[in-house]
């Protein structure tokens, strides 16, 4: 798809002004696709992956289509989740700086209805909402549709997976046929593609192609590493990179919330998000994470969508996705708009089976990488602090502590076992510096029949093993005479 610059795309001087201002001047391939069809008013669905600016590509012309001199709800957009609805509203409220009277308003639950009641009545243009308080402030007769032009459903996958399709036929009945109708989806299922044929009339498909889904900036890796190492190995990769900002995804809340206390007892600086916190929780985590008072967010893949920070390092898929979609949407969160990222993910045992599953979902290239050991760990974390304390001396920022160096020069110690003695307490204070001697088994290193050690089975002692003998071809010339037989119950 060609890219276009904004001031081709026919907007209103308020709105160039509004994305000038965010720093934006060429649109992305999505949005330079859909805005033209949604300005003239046409149904469009468009399917491209997390990260490509589709939040741009639907608000903007429903924006350019609101009547600011009508104080009544004339956009309805559905999200699946209470941040993408915080973080849709934050993205509109920028693109209508400088369109005065236009308002905005995210309802989702967890918040006050009170608050809520108070945007609903002042007459919100443009309402950005969770399908399950939508349509309770439809049921309550507080959010009105009889004015509404236009219904975006953004995420609609995810919408499905959460259970939404019934909420959502619901609200797209009580619309007005003369609505526009919007739908984004990184993926189109079945019941997605009957969604669209029963409420959307002659759409404009924008899609992006498969090859696509997954950005190419970001470099992806994967490394063999079975349940008991993996804290370890995560400590080692953190270190050997030097992260300072990244999201670690687990697949249970348990899981996110014991890696957080090793992370912590660890030394690194992190935090934990998924459903069973409240939302005031929620929020007060992703502020701190904005604000980079954490470095590690870990989460689960409630967090996948809706999240839009800026410059992450790398994603850690600490536990493997369930399918090739969670692994789209959580990698999406690195390497946006433009930037480079990297995505690490953890395979143990017959996990590999999924992974290449989502390797021919995405059609990419994930490489495979060997475990790195401790020494080359201490080695790069040695020379991140020798070109640290190569650029300190250089720039000669620091303080001096002359008295405390002569008195030791004086005592006969020379330059060199100061230098040593102090790095010496550095490793020894830095909790970071611990690691675990574990064993990492290599694919390579192994025959392709040689598994973990088992129990002894049903067979005697000293005996050969059923059905595969050591060295020998296989289950069917496995020596069945050895097989002992069961005694007889008297």
């Amino acid at each position: 798809m060609q890219k276009k610059l904004f001031t081709e795309l026919g907007l209103s001087p308020e709105t160039l002004k509004a994305v000038a201002k965010m720093g934006f001047e060429e649109a992305s391939p999505i949005q330079s696709e859909s805005i033209p069809p949604l300005l003239a008013g046409e149904d469009v669905v468009g399917q491209s992956q997390t990260g490509s600016g589709k939040t741009a590509a639907f608000a903007i012309p429903a924006i350019e289509r609101v009547d600011e001199t009508l104080s009544a709800t004339q956009v309805l957009i559905l999200c699946p989740t209470r941040e993408l609805a915080v973080q849709v509203a934050e993205e509109t409220a920028k693109l209508t700086a400088f369109k005065k009277g236009v308002r905005e308003l995210p309802i989702y639950g967890g918040q006050s209805y009170d608050r809520q009641f108070r945007g609903l009545k002042q007459g919100a243009h443009i309402v950005i909402g969770t399908p399950g308080r939508v349509l309770d402030h439809l049921e309550k007769g507080t959010l009105k549709l009889n004015n509404l032009k236009t219904i975006i459903m953004d995420e609609a996958d995810r919408m499905l997976d959460m259970g939404f399709l019934d909420d959502i036929k619901t609200i797209l009945s009580q619309a007005p046929e003369s609505r526009q109708t919007v739908l984004f989806s990184a993926t189109v299922p079945k019941p997605i593609a009957a969604l669209i044929k029963t409420f959307i009339r002659n759409p404009t498909w924008v899609k992006i192609e498969a090859q696509e889904l997954t950005v190419p900036n970001i470099e992806q890796v994967w490394y063999e590493v079975h349940g008991r190492t993996k804290v370890e190995v995560l400590c080692r990769l953190i270190d050997l990179e030097d992260v300072r900002f990244a999201i670690i995804f687990c697949a249970t809340k348990v899981m996110v919330d014991t890696l957080v206390e090793h992370l912590l007892a660890r030394g690194y600086m992190a935090d934990k998000l998924h459903g069973d916190m409240s939302q005031v929780m929620r929020e007060r985590v992703m502020d701190r994470f904005r604000r980079r008072s954490i470095e590690f967010l870990v989460a689960t893949d409630v967090a996948a969508r809706g999240l839009d920070v800026k410059d992450i390092e790398v994603v850690f898929n600490y536990d493997l996705p369930n399918d090739g979609e969670d692994y789209v949407h959580r990698i999406g969160r690195t390497g946006r708009a433009g930037s480079k990222g990297k995505a690490i993910t953890f395979v143990g045992g017959r996990e590999v089976y999924k992974l290449q599953n989502i390797i021919r979902f995405t059609k990419g290239k994930i490489r495979r990488e060997r475990v790195p050991t401790l020494e080359q760990v201490e080695e790069r974390r040695a020379n991140l602090f020798f070109d640290t304390l190569r650029s300190t001396l250089e720039e000669g920022s620091f303080k001096r502590y002359d008295n405390h160096t002569d008195r030791l020069l004086d005592q006969g110690y020379s330059p060199t076992d100061i230098i040593s003695a102090l790095m010496h307490l550095r490793e020894k204070e830095n909790p970071k510096s611990a690691g675990e001697d574990i064993q990492i088994i290599e694919e390579s290193d192994r025959s392709r029949n040689d598994g973990p050690k088992r129990k002894s089975g049903p067979w005697k002692k000293g005996g050969k093993r059923p059905f595969h003998r050591k060295g020998g071809p296989g289950r069917k010339e496995g020596d069945w005479g050895n097989f002992p037989k069961r005694k007889k119950k008297k």
